[in-house]
């Protein structure tokens, strides 16, 4: 028994990244499990926020590539009369080769399209590979190989460029760099924090999704005046430097630090932090769960298939948002290119918001599915609104952006972490905790392929109206909700039936409930 802890130890110490060693060397004293949990959240945080900055960019260069002005708003004016309100330098109006032509629009949302699928397939292999290697390795590599495709993208602009297939290879292989990062940095928050508050714990955390991309588009906008490759090179550095942080200071899991789960048992007990996601099991040797086995769970298939829809409505946001705000009529007005790329940033503080509202309303309730649909339901109004009446005024379109945003990326925060958790620690896998990862990225994979399908039909359709891009989003918020009708009605029964019994019933989840 004492050889067994002996050789745990040692393996630990050798686990240990390299950024502690010294650390602690340094204080003399090893850290405690609460010091850990705080490096673990905050590098996971700003990992994934950078994930997105680089994600963002793309976004904010697009009307720089291809600046011509199409009827997206109320009124149509020529593009000399734009120059003149938006301040623009006589030289950018032609462009950037190949994206300067009438195809460059759909040009644009080929390269989207490519890079999300080949992300979204990309994602079902991480997840795969994510519970059964190192995740600190993966997740560093993941982060550099990022960095430096997205970097090599902004070099076309010194470099003069103009191939198609160059942007279109450099995206491509980008997008599977950028898939390595979701089921990671999930599969790690579950490995440290409990089960107590977990819509509200991970609502929070998840909110790095939009501080990415909020940080992204300011950048990106601040860097457009220096030349459009300043701002691919710059989100390209950030990740890059902060995938080498990771990689010397990110603890995967107790187990590899060789610290115990439980240092201040009654605080930690109070707050909920230290009963991790993952419950071990019993076998020191558990087999990783297989594709097929993770999609049988109950409740990943439908939740799943919400995030499909729910993610093409969010994504078509992300990608286009700043190339329609310029393109529209704000009070007559069009603004420019940088000045729409903040301004769109507003959108994603909406979904900060929403983000932590989903999960602590889910967590008040006890019940996600619900939670879940009934924001996609409310996005509806939200998104026919900010079409219909976002062009009157600035603050009007402030507004109706800001509440567009909390209540789309309400319910695909909640998805891709808490109800992810949930159902990566589902009873049937009798506390096998080497499926997190997996569980995750058949979840935010099958999300991702409706964030690839979005973006392209956008490409499509906004060249011949914006309002029938708009009819779409608000079809895929409908058919988003009605995917969780099964789960809604058990939740509510599940409800009723608690409130027959009385108080002293516990009403499950909707992660765990088989309706």
């Amino acid at each position: 028994m004492g050889n067994s802890e002996q050789e745990n130890t040692c393996k630990a110490k050798h686990a240990k990244p390299l950024g502690f060693r010294m650390l602690e060397r340094i204080r003399g004293a090893p850290l405690s499990f609460k010091s850990y949990q705080a490096i673990v959240l905050i590098l996971t945080f700003f990992a994934y926020a950078s994930y997105h900055a680089t994600r963002k960019t793309t976004s904010i260069v697009k009307s720089v590539l291809d600046p011509n002005k199409t009827s997206a708003g109320v009124t149509h004016w020529s593009n000399s009369l734009y120059l003149k309100i938006a301040g623009h330098k006589s030289g950018s109006k032609n462009g950037w080769a190949p994206f300067d032509t009438a195809d460059g629009t759909a040009m644009l949302g080929d390269i989207d399209v490519a890079f999300l699928s080949i992300y979204a397939l990309g994602m079902y292999f991480a997840g795969h590979l994510g519970d059964r290697v190192d995740l600190r390795n993966l997740l560093t590599i993941g982060m550099v190989g990022t960095g430096v495709f997205t970097a090599i993208f902004g070099a076309a602009y010194w470099l003069n460029i103009h191939s198609f297939y160059y942007f279109l290879c450099i995206q491509m292989i980008a997008g599977l760099f950028q898939s390595t990062g979701w089921p990671s940095v999930v599969a790690v928050v579950g490995n440290w924090f409990g089960k107590s508050k977990r819509g509200l714990i991970m609502g929070i955390w998840n909110a790095h999704t939009s501080v990415g991309n909020i940080t992204g588009s300011l950048v990106a906008a601040a860097l457009l005046r220096y030349g459009w490759g300043w701002s691919f090179v710059a989100p390209g550095a950030i990740i890059a430097v902060s995938g080498l942080l990771v990689f010397f200071f990110l603890p995967v899991s107790p187990d590899t630090v060789g610290v115990k789960e439980m240092d201040d048992s009654e605080s930690e007990e109070k707050y909920g932090l230290s009963e991790p996601l993952l419950e071990r099991g019993e076998s020191s040797e558990e087999k990783a769960v297989g594709f097929i086995q993770a999609w049988k769970i109950p409740g990943v298939a439908p939740f799943a298939l919400c995030l499909f829809f729910s993610k093409l409505v969010a994504y078509t946001f992300l990608y286009w948002l700043p190339f329609y705000i310029s393109h529209t009529a704000i009070d007559g007005e069009y603004l420019s290119d940088s000045t729409a790329g903040t301004l769109s940033t507003l959108f994603d503080v909406g979904g900060v918001v929403g983000g932590i509202l989903a999960g602590h309303i889910s967590d008040r309730i006890e019940a996600r599915a619900v939670t879940a649909a009934t924001f996609m339901y409310c996005a509806i109004p939200a998104l026919f609104c900010y079409r219909s009446y976002g062009g009157i005024s600035l603050n009007w379109n402030i507004a109706l952006m800001f509440i567009t945003g909390m209540l789309v990326n309400g319910p695909y925060a909640l998805i891709t972490t808490a109800v992810s958790a949930d159902l990566g620690t589902h009873s049937s896998l009798n506390g096998n905790s080497r499926a997190l990862a997996t569980v995750t990225a058949i979840i935010d994979g099958t999300g991702s392929v409706g964030a690839a399908v979005g973006p392209l039909l956008t490409g499509y359709i906004s060249s011949t109206s914006w309002s029938a891009v708009f009819t779409m989003l608000m079809g895929a918020a409908l058919i988003a909700g009605l995917l969780l009708s099964r789960l809604v009605v058990a939740e509510i029964s599940a409800k009723i039936e608690a409130r027959k019994k009385g108080p002293a019933s516990e009403l499950p989840i909707s992660a765990m409930v088989e309706p």
